[in-house]
């Protein structure tokens, strides 16, 4: 066979990409494990920085990370509808990303500004446990920015209205516009904003310009510079997930029955 002939090129073309298609799989079958690992070590780094438990200057070991989420977190798993707990769920395996992918596992959303197009019957919370009392409650969220979708965690306190944290650690905004959302001094506005009104509705706003202070201006958040739509998708998700379609019936049963 000649070499420079077409036969002896296309032969060759598909032997290298064989070759490599065996080894690109091999890798990936053979990581699996250690990227699951990763991406439940970095679920716990971020649960534990949306409390205060942690912070970025801290930065804690892997063994650091676990021994402190496992002294302090507790996950639950909660049917989002009625917002009771479910105790056949192990919380350590249920990932609710796949499960709101998943028809068997989830149910279409009603027509909504946070662009959710499917809800997990079954949800994650995490509850804060220290000296034996629940002291915070973290509700993962997400929703739709501008550019992307946004994924991250909401802090309450046990009164179920008073903002801890807010975190976001995946999305695809533009860098120094929408992506201030993970800037530490943005995120640091939102601690003692309420996110409902003395009638229990969904409260919170993404202003223009400067918000006043928590005590003075609870539902107010300054909004990002050059960035009104990414603010506008924050405000939508959290006031979604905190309606009777996201966690509202399980912050209610908090309310009405104790953590």
């Amino acid at each position: 066979m000649r070499r420079n002939g077409t036969l002896y090129t296309i032969l060759f073309t598909a032997a290298v990409c064989g070759v490599c298609s065996i080894l690109v799989s091999t890798a990936a079958v053979g990581l699996r494990d250690r990227q699951i690992r990763n991406q439940i070590l970095d679920r716990r780094r971020q649960v534990l920085a949306v409390t205060g438990l942690t912070s970025a200057e801290m930065r804690l070991s892997r063994a650091e990370v676990n021994r402190t989420y496992e002294e302090n977190i507790v996950p639950r798993v909660i049917k989002l509808e009625t917002g009771e707990y479910d105790e056949a769920i192990d919380p350590a395996t249920f990932n609710q990303r796949e499960a709101s992918a998943d028809p068997s596992r989830s149910r279409l959303a009603p027509q909504n500004n946070a662009g959710i197009v499917r809800l997990p019957i079954h949800a994650l919370v995490y509850h804060v446990v220290q000296d034996g009392k629940v002291t915070q409650i973290v509700l993962p969220v997400e929703g739709t920015g501008l550019w992307s979708k946004l994924y991250g965690y909401l802090a309450l306190d046990t009164d179920t209205t008073t903002v801890r944290g807010l975190t976001f650690y995946e999305h695809g905004e533009t860098p120094g516009l929408g992506g201030e959302i993970e800037n530490p001094r943005w995120q640091g506005l939102w601690p003692g904003r309420k996110v409902y009104s003395d009638e229990w509705v969904p409260a919170i706003r993404v202003v223009k310009g400067q918000a006043g202070p928590p005590e003075t201006d609870p539902h107010h958040v300054d909004g990002l510079s050059g960035a009104t739509l990414t603010g506008r998708g924050v405000e939508n998700l959290i006031n979604f997930w905190l309606g009777d379609n996201g966690y509202g019936p399980y912050l209610r049963r908090v309310r009405e029955k104790g953590v």
